[in-house]
């Protein structure tokens, strides 16, 4: 049985070892490769992580802190590009890294892999990308190991939040840019508990599994049903649910929102499985303060 948790994710993968298996063979090939995955996988018992995937040139672990998970890349990067070449070809890894929901069980999966193995696509070899929503989280002392990375995604697709490009930054604190910043609070009240969604608390994860932050006792409500999301451009519930997920902004109608997502303006009511108008319901309210 999984349970889904925020995490911090690191994704990484093996460069260079096609190359190297031809100039060396298969199985020279592959006790290099070996190699590398063998320390970075050792960076991840040293800092407490939790194994999520493990392949024959890439690992993907979580973390708790998204500052582990930053220091644990950078060591990653350090520890690899150590290793001597071999008859001429130096092995490197690439790495991915963001902050969000994974479900953990026997075969863990989430949007917070997909996205940290996106990034880690997207980096190239000996480099370490990190998103918006990960390094907001790091404290200042660790923000000075992420800088502005240029743009790194495919023509035609857009993110929703910056990408950092980590490395040892020689003790200069980053800054994070005004538009990934948001002085604005989410106040969500559910039943008699309040939670609130800021930036040192980006995702809110909204359910009928004891798993999730806020849980919707009704047997409408998926057991993973929807996320609120701090971004740049605002607040936004993305459903994930079988039945759709129901929002009344004061004054307006409601809407029901299936597969996709909205942003949260104000003040209203949300209903995860059921009409926001079913005030006996086990109903989320929310205010931004």
């Amino acid at each position: 049985m999984s349970s889904r948790r925020n995490l911090c994710v690191l994704a990484t993968e093996v460069i260079g070892g096609a190359t190297l298996a031809q100039r060396l063979g298969e199985g020279e090939a592959r006790r290099a490769v070996d190699r590398c995955v063998n320390r970075v996988g050792r960076v991840v018992e040293s800092n407490h992580g939790l194994f999520l995937h493990a392949g024959d040139d890439r690992l993907i672990a979580g973390f708790e802190r998204c500052d582990t998970g930053v220091q644990a890349a950078c060591e990653m990067l350090e520890r690899v590009a150590s290793l001597p070449p071999n008859s001429g070809v130096r092995l490197a890894i690439h790495i991915g890294v963001h902050y969000g929901p994974v479900d953990v069980g026997a075969r863990p999966e989430g949007e917070a892999m997909d996205m940290a193995c996106r990034l880690q696509g997207m980096a190239r070899a000996g480099e370490a990308l990190a998103s918006g929503p990960a390094v907001v989280l790091l404290s200042p002392a660790t923000r000075q190991f992420a800088g502005p990375a240029e743009e790194r995604a495919p023509v035609g697709t857009k993110l929703d939040w910056p990408i950092y490009a980590l490395g040892a930054r020689g003790g200069i604190t980053t800054s994070l840019p005004p538009a990934s910043r948001l002085s604005q609070r989410l106040q969500v009240r559910h039943q008699q508990d309040f939670h609130v969604v800021e930036d040192h608390r980006p995702i809110l994860l909204l359910g009928r599994e004891l798993g999730n932050d806020v849980v919707v006792i009704d047997p409408r409500a998926s057991r993973q049903h929807a996320r609120i999301e701090r971004r740049r451009e605002g607040f936004v519930l993305v459903d994930q649910s079988t039945n759709g997920t129901f929002v009344i902004l004061d004054g307006q109608s409601e809407q029901c929102v299936k597969r996709a997502e909205t942003t949260l303006i104000g003040q209203g009511r949300i209903g995860c499985g059921f009409s926001a108008n079913e005030v006996e319901r086990d109903l989320i309210f929310f205010e931004i303060v």
